[in-house]
């Protein structure tokens, strides 16, 4: 943002602090009448043909710019993305405490990736990792709906679950 003796163009077209257009004038014109009023020559629009340069007190832009900056900042919600690693011959004990971990994520919001890491010549046994995924995808089916179908991805197949929107 250029303002005062920063901005480069020779004119520009000038608005004062009311909103009112003053016309196309010179640099040194347009920081007198900036002077006059006891305020800043801020660039607002550096593209135009002339540049359009406005009349206002730069400091309390600046201020209300950054608390509009902090009030999204607020107001917007992180989604995180959990991984969950399984394997394809996993036990159904370990099938379930690995269940409940997504269960937990997905209720507080956060999106789980679901993961198959092929060890060995366990890859040729792609059907078997598949029919893993599928059956984690339909235990959280209530909760969760599929945001990405099971795909193999080198040695990995991934799955990825989103919580559900009706809540």
């Amino acid at each position: 943002m250029f303002v005062n003796d920063s901005i480069r163009a020779r004119e520009l077209r000038v608005i004062n602090q009311d909103g009112d257009q003053l016309g196309v004038l010179s640099k040194r014109d347009a920081l007198e009448k900036a002077d006059q009023v006891n305020l800043d020559l801020v660039l607002v629009s550096p593209n135009a043909k002339p540049p359009v340069a406005r009349i206002m007190d730069y400091g309390k832009y600046r201020y209300e710019q950054q608390r509009k900056e902090r009030e999204q900042r607020k107001n917007q919600k992180v989604i995180n993305v959990k991984e969950i690693r399984l394997s394809p011959t996993i036990e159904e004990n370990d099938f379930q405490t690995k269940l409940r971990n997504g269960r937990k994520f997905l209720e507080k919001g956060d999106k789980v990736k679901v993961s198959i890491r092929f060890r060995g010549r366990a890859i040729t046994h792609k059907d078997i990792g598949r029919e893993v995924l599928e059956r984690y995808a339909e235990a959280c089916a209530d909760i969760a709906t599929v945001e990405q179908r099971p795909k193999m991805d080198g040695r990995s197949m991934f799955l990825q679950l989103a919580p559900s929107q009706d809540k």
